[in-house]
């Protein structure tokens, strides 16, 4: 079973493999359909796509929530029953952005009790730079019937994010780039910043140049050097977050909470702090 990340080769060797289910998530916030074009000119033979929004969000309600809400368990059952995912799969999800969205889809596997999910190392660069096969035919997955097992502890809101500003046995991490948390170069969201308290991790430094994740002790040491007991993982909308998340259990750190709404989320009270 893969729990965390699989390697180009792995996958390859398993192609075909009828209780394995593999999921293209390419998106692009700036370009609504990039990844829905992406994937149909070209993906892993016998990929299942996912959109970001579509299937692995459910509406943003602008003023109310973060801008990729989580759906709700019966939603996010029904998108997997359609993908033809039971708790029988092996689940391998990869994109085109270092597994900043793949990982979004491995957490909410997970957090539905799912553990045999792993994101593609490398993603879709290093398999078509791998000479690896790729296709063009949209397969039609057998409906299977998904049962969950949701886990509420992964899940934090404002109202622990704010406790936890208040406690230094908490830390609460940014996974956004460095210049975001700083308030420069803010496009997606109409307040620049971060919550107090909060660390900046951006989690693209959790990879090498050709979006492989670096050697376990380099990131172990990454994580350790700002962690303390418990952790909270946050970003601009619950995506990115879910990376460092995955690093942290690629590693055997203790796997945070995150929090969804992250700070689109939290920008939408103006009486919450910012700085």
């Amino acid at each position: 079973m893969f729990k965390t990340i699989i390697s180009t080769s792995e996958l390859e060797a398993r192609l075909g493999d009828p209780t394995w289910v593999v999921v293209d998530t390419r998106s692009k916030q700036s370009a609504e359909h990039h990844g829905e074009t992406a994937y149909t000119r070209s993906h892993i033979p016998g990929a299942v796509y996912a959109n970001l929004d579509r299937d692995l969000a459910a509406p943003h309600v602008p003023g109310f929530t973060g801008r990729h809400p989580l759906p709700t368990v019966e939603d996010f059952s029904q998108t997997l029953s359609r993908l033809g995912v039971d708790s029988s799969k092996q689940v391998v999800v990869y994109d085109d952005m270092g597994g900043a969205y793949a990982a979004r889809m491995w957490w909410m596997l997970r957090w539905l009790g799912h553990k045999a999910v792993a994101v593609l190392d490398g993603g879709w660069d290093k398999w078509v730079s791998g000479g690896l096969a790729t296709d063009s035919t949209i397969p039609d997955p057998e409906p299977k019937v998904f049962v969950a097992r949701a886990n509420p502890k992964m899940i934090a809101d404002e109202g622990d994010v704010e406790r936890a500003r208040h406690d230094q046995s908490v830390t609460l991490l940014d996974a956004r780039s460095a210049d975001r948390y700083r308030g420069e170069n803010e496009t997606l969201d109409p307040v620049a910043g971060h919550i107090p308290t909060a660390v900046s991790l951006p989690y693209s430094e959790n990879l090498n140049a050709d979006g492989t994740f670096k050697p376990v002790d380099v990131l172990k040491r990454r994580f350790e050097a700002t962690l303390s007991n418990d952790s909270i993982c946050y970003c601009g909308s619950g995506v990115t977050a879910a990376h460092n998340i995955l690093a942290m259990v690629l590693v055997g750190l203790p796997e945070p909470a995150m929090y969804v709404g992250s700070w689109s989320h939290w920008i939408t009270d103006r009486s919450r702090p910012t700085e």
